[in-house]
């Protein structure tokens, strides 16, 4: 059994690590993070022209219709880079969710867009403080209008069409929950932009006012739809937490080798070894992990909910020791703004908290794998 990307896969991740590498330097990272663009436009075209947008996508709808595990590639490609694109909130979110739910015509509006780096898109879940749940989605949908706030929402200031999760009933079931599709420029929703520890990838405010929206899916099957976004999600994420993770060990190792103390590389001293191993064992164990749930993503095997648990837990938590480290590794020079320890634990504390907290997801592993082992 081989347990490792295939030849052509592995050359398409050769492909996105030289672009990166050419385009999204740090110093394209660093505009985004002290300027005022919410984004790099330059490397999200880029990123259209070399199809990494649509690689997921069917071909029917403009999409190199290559399939999840090309794009788990993608996504550790990105990870590595910390590129300053809405690429998870388009690609693992607002496009899973249409493909998963969307009618034929609202696929052909906007899977396209996306693919050709046309449109941004996002999934407007949260609603302040919480994890994921139906309970705590208040926002409510009634004769076709939304109303209420959303928050945070990523990219939900610069995104062009949001894919919504509303309140249909008040009966306190899963059911209660249905999924809705808005056209940002359709008025009726208030952008605001959020302050948060990674600028690079932008959060936002949505506030809804009689706001007209389409149905996304079959009424009532929102919650359902949404459980399928999120596994999905999880995995690709732990695959661009994974790239970031090895970039910060490569970093940290990096600096240990060059770094002279006491006429010898930092490298050679014991503490700093053991803190490079450490690095080293986390970020492996994940990339297993996330293995695991890139083979149950592409088969759509019925172990993905347990698969994309431990993934999302096993990359967060690699991810954040990691950046942790590299910056211990660094001394006083990783807490400095010249150096680029701090864009990684940026990084990494976003994205621990943008599907769900940790917490949330080793709850969810444990209720998942009970659940399989009493059936």
């Amino acid at each position: 059994m081989n347990f490792d990307f295939s030849d052509e896969q592995k050359q398409m991740r050769d492909a996105a690590r030289k672009f990166l590498a050419e385009k999204c330097q740090s110093k394209s990272v660093r505009t985004v993070l002290d300027g005022k663009e919410p984004y790099d436009r330059d490397l999200w075209k880029g990123l259209a022209e070399m199809g990494f947008l649509g690689v997921a996508i069917p071909e029917k709808f403009g999409g190199a219709g290559a399939g999840h595990l090309e794009l788990c590639v993608i996504a550790e490609e990105m990870g590595r880079a910390l590129a300053p694109v809405p690429f998870s909130s388009t690609v693992y979110l607002a496009a899973e969710a249409l493909l998963i739910a969307g009618s034929e015509a609202q696929k052909q509006k906007w899977l396209p867009a996306i693919a050709s780096g046309q449109a941004t898109g996002t999934l407007a879940l949260f609603e302040g403080k919480g994890n994921p749940s139906p309970q705590a989605i208040r926002l409510a949908a009634s004769g076709g209008t939304l109303n209420g706030v959303k928050k945070p929402v990523p990219d939900g200031a610069i995104a062009d069409f949001v894919v919504v999760a509303a309140r249909t009933a008040t009966m306190g079931r899963d059911s209660d929950i249905s999924l809705f599709l808005v056209d940002m420029k359709a008025g009726g929703v208030e952008a605001r932009a959020l302050t948060n520890i990674d600028p690079t990838h932008g959060q936002a405010e949505l506030t809804f006012t009689n706001c007209k929206a389409e149905p996304l899916g079959a009424a009532g099957d929102g919650w359902n739809i949404l459980s399928q976004v999120l596994d999905r999600a999880a995995v690709l994420m732990a695959f661009e937490q994974v790239g970031g993770a090895d970039r910060a060990l490569e970093m940290g190792r990096d600096y240990a080798l060059d770094r002279i103390a006491f006429g010898r590389p930092i490298g050679s001293f014991q503490a700093v070894k053991h803190m490079l191993a450490d690095m080293y064992v986390s970020a492996t164990l994940a990339r297993s992990n996330c293995y695991y749930g890139a083979w149950a993503l592409s088969t759509n095997a019925s172990e993905l909910p347990e698969a994309a648990a431990a993934a999302r837990i096993s990359a967060t938590q690699a991810f954040q020791h990691c950046a942790k480290n590299n910056i211990q590794v660094h001394g006083g020079m990783g807490f400095t703004w010249e150096f680029d320890c701090h864009m990684y634990y940026r990084r990494a504390n976003a994205t621990a908290l943008g599907l769900g907290s940790l917490s949330y997801w080793e709850d969810a592993l444990i209720d998942r794998m009970r659940k399989k082992n009493a059936a």
